[in-house]
């Protein structure tokens, strides 16, 4: 009897000891989706959720403050987005502007302690172009509304991403020291995936360096900078609608340049853009900025990098390959 007593309590310690670390452990990080309930983690958009899911792995709840389904251009804030920013222990952001709703929002949120990261910061930019004959916004549209005078897409150059993923990371590290080996092993992992993107990306373009493409709204000179391209455009922000002199604008670089195709996004469905491929005589095909997508894919950071590979496939496409 006092020996299986004495088995008894060992058993009973070594559980004790076992709940006790447990307890005490840091959070450890693996490469999954977000599954963390403890450190809650806001971010604006698609990327930026994407980017911020690849560091977090499970150290981290992440939760978008758009919904994936709609972008930062349409963005409409409920009550609801109030109650969780102030849940929040970390909002990403992309910046430069991209979120121009965003001060006031946190501002009426009244989260003091809200730590927000810029996934920008340190990064090379780009001005926005002051070109005559560039659609304005019509009567009853925002001005606010239409890119600054830096482009914010940096998202769509890998390289930049990768500096995105680390502002992510260092931010993260800061807020919750306790999973720092977690965020910074995810980092890495990513960012290794972003660059042997970028390395396989300019692989495939590089017979086409120096032409020309055109899309629909001014997301793409970051893409075309890195890999060696021209990027024209119709309108500077989706919701602008196109002025005659756009469309003379961008006929014209149609035909300098023999493009095949023009590059309209999945969300948009301009009816002008259309027109105009048609009357040029060029087809429509598919360049997705990423600014939205399914709940599914929002999941998986995986996501970047197959879009980022359907979109080359789809612009050597338009370059007549």
């Amino acid at each position: 009897m006092s020996l299986l007593f004495a088995c008894l309590q060992r058993t009973g310690l070594l559980a004790l000891a076992l709940v006790l670390v447990a307890c005490g452990a840091p959070r450890q990080a693996n490469d999954s989706s977000s599954g963390g309930k403890g450190f809650k983690v806001m971010t604006t958009f698609l990327p930026i959720t994407l980017f911020t899911r690849a560091v977090a792995g499970d150290c981290a709840e992440v939760t978008a403050l758009i919904p994936p389904n709609s972008g930062p251009h349409d963005f409409q804030s409920k009550p609801g987005d109030l109650a969780a920013l102030r849940e929040a222990r970390v909002l990403v952001k992309n910046g430069l502007g991209m979120e121009a709703f965003l001060d006031k929002l946190v501002s009426s949120s009244g989260n003091s302690q809200l730590v927000v990261i810029d996934s920008s910061r340190g990064v090379a930019t780009i001005d926005s172009p002051e070109e005559p004959g560039h659609a304005e916004p019509e009567h009853g549209q925002e001005q606010g509304h239409a890119h600054g005078e830096v482009n914010p897409h940096i998202w769509l150059d890998p390289l930049r991403a990768v500096q995105q993923v680390e502002n992510i990371r260092d931010g993260l590290v800061k807020a919750d020291p306790s999973c720092a080996e977690g965020y910074r092993r995810n980092a890495a992992a990513y960012s290794t995936q972003l660059r042997a993107l970028n390395t396989e990306i300019a692989g495939q373009l590089k017979p086409f360096q120096g032409k020309t493409f055109v899309a629909f709204h001014d997301f793409a000179p970051y893409f075309a900078e890195r890999f060696g391209l021209k990027a024209e455009f119709l309108v500077d922000v989706p919701e602008i609608n196109p002025s005659p002199a756009d469309l003379q604008r961008v006929s014209e670089s149609v035909e300098r340049t023999q493009l095949r195709a023009l590059l309209t996004e999945p969300q948009e469905g301009n009816r002008s853009f259309n027109a105009l491929a048609k009357d040029l005589g060029v087809k429509i095909s598919v360049f997705d900025p990423m600014e939205t997508a399914s709940e599914e894919a929002s999941r998986d950071p995986g996501t970047y990098l197959s879009v980022m590979r359907r979109n080359v496939a789809d612009l050597r496409q338009a370059f007549g390959e």
